[in-house]
């Protein structure tokens, strides 16, 4: 049953992490843009396209972060909401650069936006020193004004030229990628504990060839704020949700949460806890081009790290004894 606690009006501000709303946002903009060019206000869409060319790669070279921005007093809103909070394990040394796996996806992955897009949970201070960096799909940086919201959280693109750049400029960059990705999305559901990682090694290699740390880390809570409508594959519904991602990168998930009014369904996610983990960094050498065995050594390693971080910790966060983490 959902938690008791009534959403206050500063929640509906989290549908703007729905990746949909990004999209309705964009369909919008576009013909709105075309449409200006030929009013007497034309100079405001050139001089924006224009700026639009001139800075059309600073996603890929480190971005653009506000502190202003990330110390919104609406974060501490949606921090209060579930709540959400990170727990640190270990020390972050801002001596080296690291990559953060970021377990599980989720609907809409609130845990690693709250923590690691905002100051809300305090991240400069458990972890002084260290710049984080969220990665996300590229083609949301091609979306006007979205991408100037994305880059002042200190969201960076999930291309391998974004993350090679802050990975090889200066230290104290930590880079988070989702690992699991949009298909882990659309398996969410309460009480799931599966991750998709077994084949998932591109990170490894890229952190090898930067010798940057590995940081497991995982989520409690994060499968349990929303219910989500599962299709056979068969299905015409999942054949579209196939397609849609083709199209557009992410899927499109049916999923229910509460509505402001107690007891009925809405969009709102349920108020329950939300608890990442921060795991102990996982040193790697620095090699140019690692072999495959290499990368597979290195990824077996990652992968029994965050084993034994989920199992040391499952139980002080809704997790029974007998729960297991898979891989897929």
């Amino acid at each position: 049953m959902p938690h008791s606690k009534q959403p206050s009006h500063f929640q509906s501000l989290m549908l703007l992490q729905w990746p949909l709303s990004y999209l309705a946002i964009f369909w919008i903009l576009q013909p709105l843009f075309i449409y200006l060019l030929f009013t007497s206000l034309w100079p405001l869409p050139a001089l924006y396209l224009a700026w639009l060319f001139l800075d059309w790669k600073t996603p890929e070279r480190g971005g653009r972060r506000s502190a202003w921005v990330r110390n919104w007093c609406v974060w501490t809103h949606i921090r209060d909401y579930f709540p959400i909070t990170i727990l640190k394990t270990k020390d972050l040394s801002p001596e080296h650069n690291y990559l953060m796996g970021i377990h599980p996806h989720g609907l809409l992955t609130f845990g690693a936006f709250c923590n690691f897009c905002t100051e809300a949970t305090g991240f400069s201070k458990t972890f002084p020193g260290i710049t984080p960096h969220l990665a996300t799909l590229s083609w949301f940086f091609k979306i006007p004004f979205v991408r100037e919201y994305l880059m002042a959280k200190g969201v960076c693109s999930v291309s391998q030229p974004a993350i090679d750049y802050l990975l090889s400029h200066s230290t104290g960059n930590l880079v988070g990628i989702v690992v699991g990705g949009v298909g882990e999305a659309l398996q969410s559901v309460p009480n799931t504990t599966t991750l998709i990682l077994q084949k998932r090694k591109g990170f490894v290699r890229t952190a090898l060839q930067h010798g940057a740390h590995l940081v497991p880390t995982f989520t409690f809570g994060e499968t349990e704020v929303y219910d989500q409508v599962l299709f056979h594959k068969d299905s015409r519904m999942y054949k579209f949700q196939s397609c849609f991602r083709r199209i557009f990168g992410f899927y499109f998930c049916v999923f229910y949460g509460q509505s402001f009014c107690q007891g009925s369904t809405g969009l709102l996610p349920y108020s329950r806890p939300i608890v990442t983990v921060v795991g102990e960094p996982l040193p790697l050498p620095q090699i140019e081009n690692p072999s495959q065995e290499m990368v597979d050594k290195y990824h077996a390693l990652y992968m029994d790290a965050l084993h034994k971080l989920f199992d040391q910790h499952k139980t002080h966060y809704g997790c029974s004894e007998t729960q297991k983490l898979f891989f897929l």
